[in-house]
């Protein structure tokens, strides 16, 4: 597919410089993108290769100044960057809908229901009373169990499972791998030192424009739901624990782990291999460092933590910075105590 930069402007609302003509069917890096490909312009670390690029059209910042001619016909926006990511969320979209009809094998249950445009790969398995909306991608080894809802324009990819009763919104991705509605960890401890399992008879709700990255866990409620609430992005490698609700528009980075009944603000921006426990309330707009093990609540909005267990991020830094002058300090009371003990020598 072929895009004029004029074509291209209206879609991210930039202004063109230089020949509205010029056309790009790819996208490349700006260091070495060739004839015909787009590329864009963001980090100034990066402005050198903007003289001496192959690509056909450039997006740039409506600030970026030219300090010597270019070949690239130029596209000005405001943020060259969220741009960039808004015309691939539309590239992916159109190439997204060619993706249409149900390949075979594939097994879809009578009781399915499907809507308009909906591509159902190879090896996929719907079960009973499944309800897919208008213009779903299931790609091929997905297993949906009976009784799912999956909304509008939502893409699981290869090998997502999907158990029984749980919800999916509306433009939702959920990428290879990852299961939704496994069982939360449960078990009773009795008295003769063993574990009886506890039924988890409840769902997962992931609600609209939710991205899941791959081989991501998140377990069915023991009772009532685990909900992902509107526009909260996982990374890969991620584990939320039952009974979890993870708030609107938070992040959280690859190998984190969530435990169950954690309610977690909306903006929050939870770090890779950051731990959380049970039971507690995170606040909105948290931030949670990287490796930061968090034992208690967050009650305070906006707050930054860090460390094991996590606490207060100034304060954190102002113990590290502490520690790092421990040797120093010890010699400067060894010789404060060795002046103390000359000190009261002298007054005997």
């Amino acid at each position: 597919m072929q895009f004029t930069a004029a074509q291209i402007a209206l879609l991210i609302n930039g202004k063109v410089e230089g020949d509205p003509n010029a056309a790009a069917g790819s996208f490349g890096k700006i260091e070495d993108a060739v004839g015909g490909q787009l590329a864009f312009l963001a980090n100034p670390k990066y402005e050198e290769h903007l003289y001496t690029t192959g690509a056909s059209i450039i997006i740039v910042n409506e600030s970026q100044e030219l300090k010597q001619p270019t070949g690239a016909t130029l596209i000005r926006v405001p943020d060259a960057y969220s741009a960039f990511a808004t015309l691939l969320a539309k590239y992916q979209e159109i190439v997204a809908q060619q993706l249409t009809g149900i390949q075979e094998p594939s097994y879809i249950s009578k009781t399915a229901t499907l809507g308009d445009n909906v591509f159902i790969g190879a090896f996929a398995y719907l079960g009973e009373n499944v309800v897919i909306g208008n213009h779903v991608k299931i790609h091929p080894l997905v297993y949906i169990g009976n009784n799912v809802k999956i909304g509008d324009n939502t893409q699981l990819h290869p090998g997502v499972k999907i158990y029984h009763d749980c919800v999916i919104g509306r433009q939702v991705t959920i990428h290879a791998g990852s299961v939704i509605g496994s069982d939360g960890f449960g078990f009773a401890p009795l008295a003769d030192g063993t574990f009886k399992k506890i039924p988890q008879i409840g769902n997962v709700v992931v609600e609209d424009l939710v991205e899941i990255g791959s081989n991501a866990t998140i377990d069915r409620a023991t009772i009532g739901s685990t909900v992902i609430r509107s526009g909260a992005k996982l990374d890969n490698l991620i584990q939320i624990a039952h009974n979890v609700e993870v708030g609107g528009h938070t992040v959280i980075a690859a190998q984190a782990g969530v435990s169950g009944s954690t309610k977690i603000g909306s903006h929050v921006m939870i770090g890779g291999q950051a731990g959380i426990v049970g039971h507690i309330q995170i606040a909105d707009g948290s931030r949670i460092n990287a490796q930061s093990g968090v034992s208690k609540s967050i009650k305070q909005p906006n707050a930054t933590v860090t460390g094991s267990p996590a606490f207060d991020y100034t304060s954190a830094l102002r113990s590290q910075a502490l520690s790092r002058n421990l040797p120093g300090i010890e010699k400067r009371l060894k010789e404060l105590e060795e002046l103390v003990k000359q000190l009261l020598a002298e007054r005997v």
